[in-house]
């Protein structure tokens, strides 16, 4: 087959069963990014069509198209320097993300997975031979320990059946346990009427300042580094630099640690622009509040946000919150990704909300502003609560000498 016309995109869809090639002139923004522009090479795109099947499978079988365990997403930790394996069946995902600690050494982690689908008719997860291939892959590169995030306490009991190796409860969470995601498939209207009343306000509020808000994709130059020459002046830099200034700003009000300025460089140039979008919000001139946003198959995500400690009164974060929303419906999402909250004090709070926005003081949860915000947009959505992390472990030596010295740390 070759390509017909310039301008065409091929758009490929998947099944179990066989391959369709299709014409169109729209990329999917679940895959856009992958399809040649022009008149197309077709090699090019069977290159791609694995990269897809995978992004299929996450976005079809985990609860919420799961973007951490994307390949998008696994090629973004290659790109800081992370080595990363991925193992799969047609019952089974995992992509795993290879971590080096000081003393005790290597593990293994699987952000938000594996997911194991369940057997037709079963009703129940059946992990099976795959577990044992993972155990393997460890053993192979020395890891001492695999660290998971069940997706239900379900999955959690089934994988304990059915592997030969004691599982403990993590020493924290990697990921939050409990995820707001709410229903957009409504009306705007309707997702206005249900919100809190305050929320409500804040978005005509900041409206009526005249905040307005812009959305940066698809950036066309290397962005790793600042420039050298100060008159090389482009505006989606000036964006991604305010951006990077308003995290500092954020990590300095909270007290938190938040990533290296070239994590987040790195990540507007690997993940695409169909899928990585920068929403700002300026006022008088001034970027006051910028949000990373994710578009990954039907589901919307809120990764990453800032605001500074000047013009708090615009209440702009709620204006970027409701344009993300009305964005992700006319994209054709269904569900929108506030990231963590914390409705339960059960333990501290180590895992990071919409990352950046982690906000823990002496092991006390000090979540309560950012989830009373979150709340505030669908105040009747509950929670979806995960299990938390859990750690199978292969060698017992190193990974509770590892325990022994988190142990200690806590105290200092």
């Amino acid at each position: 087959m070759t390509g017909e016309g310039k301008g065409n995109r091929l758009r490929i869809i998947l099944n179990k069963a066989s391959l369709f090639l299709i014409y169109s002139p729209f990329p999917h923004p679940a895959f856009g990014h992958l399809l040649p522009e022009g008149e197309g090479d077709i090699n090019l795109v069977f290159l791609k069509m694995e990269t897809l099947a995978k992004n299929n499978f996450m976005q079809n079988d985990s609860p919420f198209g799961e973007f951490l365990q994307s390949e998008v997403w696994r090629q973004f930790q290659e790109s800081v320097g992370r080595k990363t394996f991925h193992l799969s069946s047609e019952n089974f995902w995992a992509n795993i993300i290879f971590h080096k600690l000081p003393v005790v050494g290597k593990y293994f982690y699987v952000p938000r997975g594996p997911e194991v689908k369940s057997e037709p008719g079963s009703g129940a997860p059946e992990p099976g031979s795959d577990f044992g291939e993972l155990i393997k892959l460890a053993k192979e590169n020395n890891a001492g320990w695999i660290r998971i995030d069940p997706e239900t306490e379900e999955l959690l009991e089934a994988i304990r059946k059915n592997i030969n190796y004691k599982i403990a409860k993590a020493p924290h969470d990697m990921q939050p346990k409990e995820l707001y995601v709410i229903d957009i498939a409504k009306s705007e209207e309707e997702l206005l009427a249900e919100m809190k009343a305050k929320t409500r306000y804040n978005i005509k509020l900041s409206q009526k300042h005249n905040v307005l808000v812009k959305v940066i994709s698809n950036f066309q130059f290397p962005i790793s580094n600042k420039f050298s020459n100060p008159n090389d002046q482009i505006k989606e830099k000036k964006y991604i630099e305010e951006f990077l200034r308003l995290t500092g700003v954020m990590a300095r009000r909270q007290g938190i640690v938040a990533h290296p300025e070239n994590y987040y460089r790195q990540m507007l140039e690997i993940i695409p622009g169909d899928n990585l979008k920068l929403y700002v919000a300026q006022y008088e001139g001034k970027i006051i509040a910028a949000n990373l946003v994710v578009f990954y198959g039907e589901t919307c995500i809120y990764l990453h946000g800032a605001s500074d400690d000047n013009f708090r009164n615009v209440m702009a974060p709620y204006l970027l919150q409701w344009r993300q929303i009305c964005d992700a419906k006319k994209a054709g999402c269904m569900r929108y990704d506030f990231g963590g909250i914390k409705t339960v004090n059960s333990e501290p709070a180590y895992a990071k909300a919409s990352a950046g926005e982690q906000e823990t003081v002496n092991g006390k949860n000090t979540w309560s502003g950012i989830t009373k915000f979150k709340l505030g947009f669908a105040p009747k959505t509950l929670p979806t609560v995960f299990p938390g992390s859990y750690d199978i472990i292969i060698n017992p030596v190193k990974y509770w000498l590892y325990r022994f010295i988190q142990k200690v740390k806590s105290f200092c």
